[in-house]
């Protein structure tokens, strides 16, 4: 009986998680392809033209309300939304370029360069991520720049530990040794063995990375040291609501509601992609 039930648990669970995979990518898809089109065709409106009376609360006529100078918050969410989304995309692209180079030569070659590597990601990592973000906003200045190298600052490092340790376990692997012994100029070998062995830790390591990135960029703005008036981001619509909870809360609530979507969802991706690409021996290590 407990054979039984055991069997049954596990047919269940991959079930609920391919369930859950569904839901999250549906809702990440929607969010992302929403404000998308919103950017071509502006079919909230204007995000920065003055359409109502201050403060209206949702309605028929404006789904979200409108802020404190009267403008159409949905217009305003879909352009935010869409900003965090392409600002966290751009700094996790440039992120997964640089970990992953960094990763696999560290890996791939060990001794003193994967110390190296492996230590200064120990240090950047030891810093809180909104310290790191103050400290970039304080040598580029606020702005789209700010956030974009704020992001990558924050994820390189994680990324590239989890990248190295999972490089150095295939160089560890008979058809590496072999390759290494047959010759085989390390480019190759990099290329054609470790990369290909490694894409399902970088697809999941990516993810997280994404649903840091909209975290970071989302503080960020909040600060003020991301997007800037008059265009919006998530962070910003969050900050700028914050103001009026008392009287309009679905100025606050709105956007953060986006915001938890987005991060819930990215993260229930890569829990989905991990169980099904990333090895077990690799997720214990780094």
């Amino acid at each position: 009986m407990t054979l039984v039930s055991f069997a049954r648990r596990s047919r269940v669970a991959p079930r609920r998680r391919d369930g859950l995979f569904t839901v999250a990518a549906g809702v990440l898809a929607v969010i992302a392809a929403t404000a998308a089109i919103a950017a071509v065709v502006p079919f909230a409106g204007d995000p920065d033209a003055i359409v109502g009376p201050r403060l209206s609360p949702p309605s028929a006529r404006w789904p979200f309300g409108t802020d404190a100078l009267g403008r159409s918050l949905l217009a305003r969410v879909l352009e935010g939304a869409g900003t965090t989304l392409l600002v966290s995309i751009a700094a996790v692209t440039a992120t997964a370029v640089v970990s992953t180079l960094l990763g696999m030569v560290a890996g791939y070659c060990g001794g003193p360069l994967r110390e190296a590597v492996t230590r200064l990601g120990d240090v950047l990592y030891a810093f809180p991520s909104i310290v790191l973000a103050v400290l970039v906003a304080a040598v580029v200045g606020p702005g789209l720049a700010c956030a974009v190298a704020a992001i990558v600052l924050v994820t390189v490092p994680l990324m590239t530990r989890m990248i190295t340790a999972a490089a150095a376990s295939v160089a560890e692997r008979d058809f590496v040794t072999t390759a290494k012994i047959s010759a085989v100029p390390a480019p190759v070998i990099l290329g054609r063995h470790v990369l290909s062995n490694i894409g399902g830790t970088i697809a999941v390591q990516g993810t997280y990375a994404l649903s840091v990135g909209i975290l970071v960029e989302g503080g960020m703005s909040f600060l003020g040291y991301g997007v800037q008036p008059p265009q919006s981001s998530l962070g910003s619509l969050i900050q700028q609501g914050g103001a009026y909870m008392a009287h309009a809360p679905w100025l606050l609530f709105t956007p953060a509601l986006v915001l938890v979507l987005a991060i819930l969802s990215i993260n229930l991706i890569g829990d989905t992609l991990r169980d099904r690409l990333e090895p077990r021996e690799t997720r214990s290590l780094g």
